[in-house]
């Protein structure tokens, strides 16, 4: 039977993607209609926010923490986390965590090797973009890196918190990242990390100046094999 995924869940949009990503692909593992048992658990988004707003990332890890609780409780053999942000607070929560976890941005990074990726652009949140939630991954693997400007980093967390989270997709907003992804290509980066788990809802290979690594899809499809083959990718108590 295949194991049991439970996905903690932060923000609406990309834990659905995530989701949906999860049932339908596995189809292609599993036979027609047929995919892994999937639970999720999500707090209040203002919940997290509360924390994340005054840089309390213990806090943040609490919030994961007794998702992962009820998680266990339900029968999930392993979880993972379609938000990038709160990857910050994993090093607090993996050591108490009652399951083993899927990282998503060692996930994207070892993508990234695979497609022979040298130079990636950061997008997302941020609090993710400032962070080295991406960076220590890429650069174990000998992946360069380049962040948006702080100008863009406020504009980009600006659409992605008062818009993609909320459901709403503008095409002025698709545009400005479009220009921060083709700055990025003209630093010499040959493929960017959509690194929101909103991002692509309106971004991918179709109309992006750079290649994506998708972080959402890509870490559903890691859970995916995980869940079918016992894959050992993981990161926590395994």
């Amino acid at each position: 039977m295949p194991r049991h995924i439970g996905i903690v869940a932060c923000s609406a949009e990309g834990a659905a993607l995530c989701y949906r990503t999860i049932c339908v692909e596995g189809a292609g593992l599993l036979g027609p209609h047929a995919h892994p048992e999937v639970s999720m658990h999500t707090p209040s988004l203002a919940d997290y926010m509360a924390h994340i707003y005054r840089g309390d990332w213990p806090g943040v890890g609490e919030l994961m923490l007794a998702s992962a609780g009820k998680l266990a409780k339900m029968g999930a053999d392993f979880l993972i986390c379609p938000d990038n942000t709160i990857h910050q607070a994993l090093p607090y929560v993996v050591p108490r965590s009652p399951l083993p976890w899927l990282h998503i941005a060692e996930v994207a990074a070892q993508h990234a090797v695979e497609r022979g990726f040298r130079t990636v652009g950061l997008t997302g949140a941020r609090w993710l973009v400032d962070s080295e939630v991406y960076p220590e991954k890429l650069a174990a693997r000998g992946i360069k890196y380049v962040r948006p400007s702080l100008a863009e980093r406020d504009e980009c967390n600006r659409i992605i918190m008062d818009e993609l989270v909320c459901s709403t997709f503008k095409p002025e907003s698709i545009a400005y990242f479009q220009q921060v992804i083709a700055r990025m290509k003209d630093q010499g980066c040959d493929a960017v990390v959509l690194g929101c788990t909103e991002l692509p809802l309106i971004l991918g290979d179709a109309n992006s100046p750079l290649p994506t690594l998708d972080s959402t899809r890509l870490l559903a499809r890691a859970a995916l094999r995980r869940a079918t083959e016992g894959s050992s990718t993981s990161t926590g108590a395994d």
